[in-house]
């Protein structure tokens, strides 16, 4: 028996399309991503997804909608799948978070792991919300097809969390990017053996 995760990032939000920090803002999806949350309902309802869970912020669960409405699913909301607080970055463009904050905006680019950003959180702070949550809902959905709409940064330490490349005391700094409603696959089989199908498909938009 096997448990399908699907981890997808949500469309493009208004934030993203200014190049702003989203952090825990309720930012909305624009015109595209709403696009792009259609291609990607579209896309996975062939996938057959038991369970449909995601960020509580609103760019997340607008994406989430499309499929949970296709699957006739309810949406679980958590705020354990919120993008990383960034603090007093938030909502500023890239360029002002590095012209106003250099040394939080210079650590977040080091992807230094333990270091709390002002007004934020840290990496490993992220990981112990999401992975536990994670962990809690492939237990509840065992033998199912689990859909987690989240964000770039959440969806990389989960990532990472799956395959176990968070478990060392001292660690490098690695990074999974995710675009836009690009969705990582992943299959957990019996005993704990862990097949990565794909990391950031995004076959499905190419229409959009």
């Amino acid at each position: 028996m096997s448990t399908r995760i699907l981890l997808v990032r949500h469309g493009q939000s208004e934030g993203n399309a200014e190049g702003r920090f989203g952090g825990h803002s309720a930012t909305p999806l624009s015109a595209k991503g709403r696009a792009q949350a259609e291609a990607t309902a579209r896309a996975l309802v062939a996938e057959k997804v038991t369970a449909i869970y995601s960020s509580d912020l609103l760019r997340a669960v607008e994406t989430a909608e499309p499929l949970a409405r296709e699957r006739g699913l309810e949406i679980r909301r958590t705020r354990a799948f919120r993008e990383r607080n960034v603090g007093r970055m938030e909502g500023l463009t890239f360029q002002e978070a590095a012209e106003r904050f250099p040394e939080d905006y210079a650590a977040l680019l080091r992807r230094d792991f333990d270091l709390v950003l002002t007004g934020g959180e840290s990496y490993r702070q992220m990981l112990d919300r999401s992975a536990a949550a994670l962990d809690a809902a492939i237990g509840q959905n065992s033998g199912g097809c689990l859909a987690v709409f989240s964000h770039t940064g959440t969806i990389c330490i989960l990532a990472l969390h799956l395959i176990g490349a968070l478990d060392a005391p001292n660690l490098r700094p690695v990074w999974i990017t995710t675009a836009n409603c690009g969705v990582t696959r992943m299959e957990l089989r019996e005993a704990g053996f862990l097949r990565v199908l794909c990391v950031n498909d995004t076959r499905h938009l190419a229409c959009v």
